[in-house]
C-alpha cells in the first residue's frame, strides 16, 4: 500500500472509507504505471498518448527530465526505447542511479549548487541538436527548484526569495511567474535550446485547473508572462525591501519559431485521481461529489469552508477536492499546508465525519504526506491536553498530529499532481 500505517489508521468505518478512496488515488496516479499507459514502442515507431512518431529519420533520440516524476517516467523511457535512447539528463530528488541517462538527485524545495549543475547538464545536453533529433521532456511538480540557472543571482539567494514568498502567503501562480523570470532554464528557455529539434513534453500535472504553464514554470512552453509582470510579484509582496537585495529578472524567450515543433502534453492530473476516488467511494457505497480540481485559498479557512459543507451534505456522501491551498506563516512551527488544513477542520469536525489531506508526493512540507481528523482525534486531543488552537495560531501542526498520531506515512510516492483532500460523512 501507498499509506504505510494504512492499518494502523483505519480503526473506524469512516477511517478506512476514506483510507481506501486515498490509496485509490495514488495508484492510478503511478507515475510509472501512468508511463507504461501512455508511452510505447513497435519496433521503429514511438506512440506516445495515440500520437505516432516516426523514429526510422530520427538520428538522436535525447531524454531530458526535472521534477519529482522525473526519475521514474524516464526509467520507462529508457525501457521503451532500448536501443534508440542516445542519452540525456534527469533532474529529481531521488538518489538512484539510471542506466543510459545521467541523473542529478537535487533538492527542493529550496535550490543548491547541485541544482544548478545539473540544470548546466541538461542545457548541455540539449546544445547542438538539428531538425532530424527528437527530445523526449519529463516535466513534473518540482521541476522549478531543479531548474535553476540564475543571472547574477546565488541558489541561495533564490531560497531566500522563495521562503519570503511562502511566508507571506504568495501563491503558485505568482511564485512561478517569478521564477520564470529569474532562471535560464524556465519559461520556454529549454524549448529554446532544443530548437529546431522535435520536442515531445510528457507533464505530470501538480497545479490547480491544470494549467501547464506553471507546471515546473513551463520550460518548454511559450510564456506570456514578461518581465514587468514579475517585477509586480515582488513589489506586492515587498520582497527586495525585505531581503536587502536588487534582483535581476531575465525576460523569458518569445520568439514563436523555437515552440512550432514542440507538443506539450498532459499525462497525469489531479482530475485523474478524483474520478478514480469517486469511483471507488461509489463501490463502497457512499455518494461522491467531485467539488473542484481547482482548490486554493488559505488553508485553514478552506478547510473550515469544506466542513461546513460536509455538515451540510446528506448522509453517505464523499466530497472530494484536488489543489494547493496556501499558508501564511506567523510562527515558526512546523508543518505544511495539508496538516493546517486538517488541523483547521479538527476544531469543526463533528459525530460521524472525516476531513483527510494528503500530499500526492508523500511530503507535505514534512515526512508526513498528511493527516486525518474526526471525533476520534478531537477526543484524542482532549486527553492529551492538545489546544487546536493554540497549535494553529503557532503553525506547530506537525507537532499536533505527531502527538496524536493520525498523521499519513508514504514516503516518496513517484507522483506529483498537488494536493487531495476526502471529506467522509456516515
Amino acid at each position: 500500500m501507498k499509506i504505510k500505517n494504512f492499518h494502523d489508521l483505519a480503526v473506524t468505518k469512516e477511517r478506512e472509507a476514506a483510507l481506501m478512496i486515498a490509496e485509490t488515488g495514488l495508484d492510478v496516479i503511478d507515475t510509472r504505471k501512468a508511463m507504461a499507459q501512455n508511452v510505447r514502442r513497435e519496433g521503429d515507431v514511438l506512440i506516445v498518448q495515440g500520437r505516432v512518431v516516426p523514429l526510422g529519420n530520427v538520428e538522436r533520440v535525447i531524454v531530458v527530465g526535472a521534477g519529482k516524476c522525473a526519475y521514474d517516467a524516464a526509467a520507462v523511457l529508457e525501457e521503451v526505447l532500448g536501443d534508440r535512447l542516445t542519452g540525456g539528463v534527469v533532474a529529481s530528488i531521488c538518489d538512484d542511479k539510471l542506466k543510459k541517462l545521467a541523473t542529478f538527485c537535487g533538492t527542493h524545495p529550496y535550490p543548491t549548487p547541485v541544482n544548478i549543475e545539473a540544470t548546466n547538464a541538461i542545457m548541455k545536453a540539449l546544445s547542438g541538436l538539428t531538425e532530424r533529433d527528437l527530445v523526449l521532456a519529463v516535466i513534473s511538480g518540482g521541476g522549478s527548484t531543479l531548474l535553476c540557472q540564475p543571472d547574477r543571482l546565488t541558489c541561495e539567494n533564490e531560497a531566500d526569495i522563495l521562503r519570503a514568498l511562502f511566508r507571506k502567503g504568495a501563491t503558485i501562480e505568482e511564485i512561478n511567474i517569478l521564477r520564470k523570470h529569474l532562471s535560464r532554464a524556465r519559461g520556454g528557455f529549454l524549448a529554446q535550446y532544443a530548437y529546431p529539434a522535435e520536442v515531445i513534453t510528457l507533464i505530470f500535472s501538480d497545479v490547480p485547473g491544470n494549467d501547464i504553464r506553471h507546471v515546473a514554470s513551463g520550460p518548454t512552453i511559450l510564456d506570456h508572462t514578461t518581465v514587468e509582470d514579475a517585477r509586480a510579484v515582488l513589489e506586492k509582496y515587498g520582497i527586495e525591501r525585505e531581503l536587502g537585495i536588487e534582483i535581476p529578472l531575465i525576460e523569458t524567450p518569445k520568439e514563436e519559431k523555437y515552440f512550432t515543433r514542440v507538443w506539450n502534453t498532459t499525462v497525469v492530473s489531479n482530475e485523474l485521481a478524483l474520478n478514480a476516488m469517486a469511483e471507488k467511494a461509489r463501490e463502497l457505497g457512499f455518494t461522491p461529489d467531485v467539488r473542484t480540481s481547482d482548490l486554493t485559498g488559505e488553508a485553514r479557512e478552506v478547510a473550515k469552508r469544506i466542513v461546513g459543507e460536509l455538515h451540510a451534505a446528506p448522509a453517505h456522501s464523499v466530497l472530494l477536492y484536488g489543489g494547493e491551498t496556501t499558508v501564511t506563516i506567523t510562527k515558526p512551527g512546523k508543518g505544511g499546508r495539508g496538516l493546517e488544513g486538517v488541523l483547521a477542520a479538527c476544531g469543526e469536525i463533528e459525530t460521524g465525519e472525516l476531513f483527510m489531506s494528503i500530499a500526492s508526493d508523500g511530503r507535505d512540507n514534512t515526512d508526513f504526506a498528511g493527516a486525518l481528523c474526526d471525533i476520534m482525534t478531537k477526543e484524542k486531543a482532549r486527553q492529551f491536553g492538545l489546544d487546536i488552537g493554540w497549535h494553529l495560531e503557532n503553525n506547530a501542526s506537525y507537532r499536533f498530529f505527531e502527538l496524536v498520531q493520525d498523521y499519513l506515512m508514504t514516503g516518496n510516492t513517484g507522483s506529483n499532481v498537488s494536493d487531495l483532500i476526502v471529506a467522509v460523512k456516515l
